[in-house]
């Protein structure tokens, strides 16, 4: 089995497993890193959103109304993208689950995480993806680096870990290696750098920083428009 991990830049990346299409954080329009437009994209199955920053919850809504996408998000951001225009019986529990809660789709486990960070609205998350063969994914969202990281580490076994390391609203790339660490990830790859002057611009140092934090993790550095595959 294969799974194909998209990048189209900022944190906005799709996954495609088994036939079951997920798109994370869905920046198209306005994102200088993104070469497509949101309705040039692979149809998706299901819409997760982070958080209620424009950089974020982005195309969402259109996606979600054009395909009839599933949306999984938090308690609250459920409630404002439904109120944007998202039909209430597409949001995965009628208006979002909640921080520890798991919800399944197409045989795909959707367990979400605390982040550290702000939101328009609901608390900004994370997710623990598990793919129907097991192959599992941490998209942390926008975070700071805490420590309940490790636990995460311990109860799941992280086979990729999306990680920001762009510094200035979220970790940097000194943080992020160390969250590698912590939740013992098998790969680590770096988002949320490049988009805007203000964060870094080059994820090399991400990779020097996982050699020296966690020698056990491979960084992969992705360019926006790239796939990775990861055969099971």
């Amino acid at each position: 089995m294969s799974v194909n991990v998209t990048w189209h830049g900022h944190a906005n990346f799709q996954i495609e497993s088994q036939g079951v299409n997920i798109l994370i954080d869905p920046f198209f329009t306005g994102n200088p890193r993104a070469g497509l437009a949101w309705d040039q994209a692979p149809r998706p199955d299901v819409v997760l959103v982070t958080h209620l920053h424009g950089d974020h919850a982005g195309d969402a809504v259109d996606l979600c109304r054009k395909y009839g996408a599933k949306l999984g998000t938090v308690v609250g951001a459920g409630e404002k993208l439904m109120e944007a225009g998202v039909p209430q019986a597409q949001i995965i529990g009628g208006g979002g689950f909640n921080i520890g809660g798991t919800v399944e789709h197409g045989g795909v486990k959707f367990t979400m995480t605390e982040a550290f960070h702000t939101s328009e609205s609901g608390a900004p998350v994370g997710f623990i993806i598990t793919l129907q063969d097991g192959f599992t994914i941490y998209h942390a969202g926008d975070t700071g680096i805490f420590r309940n990281m490790k636990t995460w580490g311990e109860l799941y076994s992280i086979d990729l870990a999306l990680l920001p390391c762009g510094g200035f609203y979220t970790m940097d790339a000194r943080q992020a290696a160390l969250a590698a660490a912590y939740l013992k990830a098998a790969v680590a790859v770096p988002m949320h750098w490049g988009t805007f002057p203000v964060l870094i611009q080059d994820p090399k140092a991400f990779a020097a920083e996982v050699a020296a934090s966690a020698p056990d993790c491979s960084p992969l550095l992705m360019r926006p428009g790239e796939t990775a595959s990861f055969d099971r």
